[in-house]
């Protein structure tokens, strides 16, 4: 049995026309004299009356004039600086005009106005996991701008809300492959120490998504970044105690260079000869002066 469903067409590519129309100043003296031509002839006719018998069709004349005169004050249009206004003539795509001025138009277009400047979108913070699955917190802030009239408008039914929907997947699908943070020394991507390469990321990635759109992408860099708050607590925890572990590493090596230096001065100076076993507990008394936590009492030995 023969399938009777016929496949969907696709969707119509538009491709965007830029048109310059005619000055609006020239059409407004068109129009000036379009009117008067009208209200003259209507006076013609008036003043023929008692004359020409024909004089209803001279009036009818110059009021028909005149009421296109008056119809073609709808068609002066004017464009602002980093503005378009595209024009459809009965439901079908005629041109856009990205020109800024003043213009005479189709007067049965119907305009459609966007705004060719940056717009900064600040996306809401959401909830993501990041690399090893920790739940974090993020938002980023995008600068992104119509590049493209005729996909802005044909290609997607809200360019802002598909803007936004994008943002939010781009996130998501960025944060799941790099980590939160890294430890020191490690040249690991990190989304809290990568700045600059998460945000090419995210702006590639997004890029490729509203490219349909016709939207550029100018920027985007992450606003907000933090552990989500059932787990900030025991982050914290974790990223304090890696800062005193790193710490006391420092210390001691420091204090073993130290004790290090002090035998080989002692050595070196004739200063005082010690065996092994006084070597073991000075470097211990030293050792416990460096690396303790609080200042060290003194104990004189008082035995005559």
């Amino acid at each position: 049995m023969e399938n009777d469903l016929k496949p969907m067409s696709s969707a119509r590519d538009y491709k965007e026309k830029l048109h310059k129309p005619l000055s609006g100043f020239i059409g407004l003296a068109i129009i000036i004299v379009v009117m008067v031509c009208g209200i003259g002839t209507c006076a013609t006719g008036a003043v023929l009356a008692g004359v020409i018998p024909v004089f209803p069709v001279i009036m009818v004349l110059g009021f028909i004039l005149f009421v296109i005169g008056i119809f073609l004050i709808s068609g002066l249009s004017v464009v602002s600086p980093n503005d378009a206004v595209v024009y459809l003539l009965f439901g079908k795509y005629l041109y856009t005009v990205a020109e800024e001025g003043f213009f005479l138009v189709n007067p049965f277009a119907k305009k459609l106005r966007l705004s060719l400047k940056a717009i900064t979108l600040n996306n809401e913070k959401q909830k993501v996991n990041d690399e090893r699955g920790n739940p974090i917190e993020i938002g980023v802030v995008v600068i992104w701008r119509i590049t493209d009239t005729v996909k802005a408008l044909f290609n997607v039914d809200n360019y802002y809300q598909f803007i936004t929907t994008q943002c939010d997947s781009a996130i998501r699908n960025v944060a799941r492959l790099y980590p939160y943070d890294v430890e020191e020394g490690k040249e690991e991507k990190s989304l809290r120490g990568s700045s600059s390469e998460i945000s090419e990321q995210l702006m590639n990635d997004l890029q490729s998504r509203v490219d349909m759109a016709g939207i550029e992408i100018l920027d985007a860099r992450i606003s907000h970044l933090a552990y989500a708050p059932e787990i900030a607590a025991a982050m914290l925890q974790r990223q304090q105690a890696e800062a005193i572990v790193q710490a006391r590493q420092k210390i001691v090596d420091g204090a073993v260079g130290m004790v290090d230096m002090a035998l080989k001065k002692l050595g070196e100076g004739n200063v005082v000869e010690l065996d092994e076993e006084r070597k073991a507990q000075m470097v211990s008394n030293l050792l416990v002066v460096l690396c303790g936590n609080k200042d060290a009492q003194p104990v004189v030995n008082s035995t005559m």
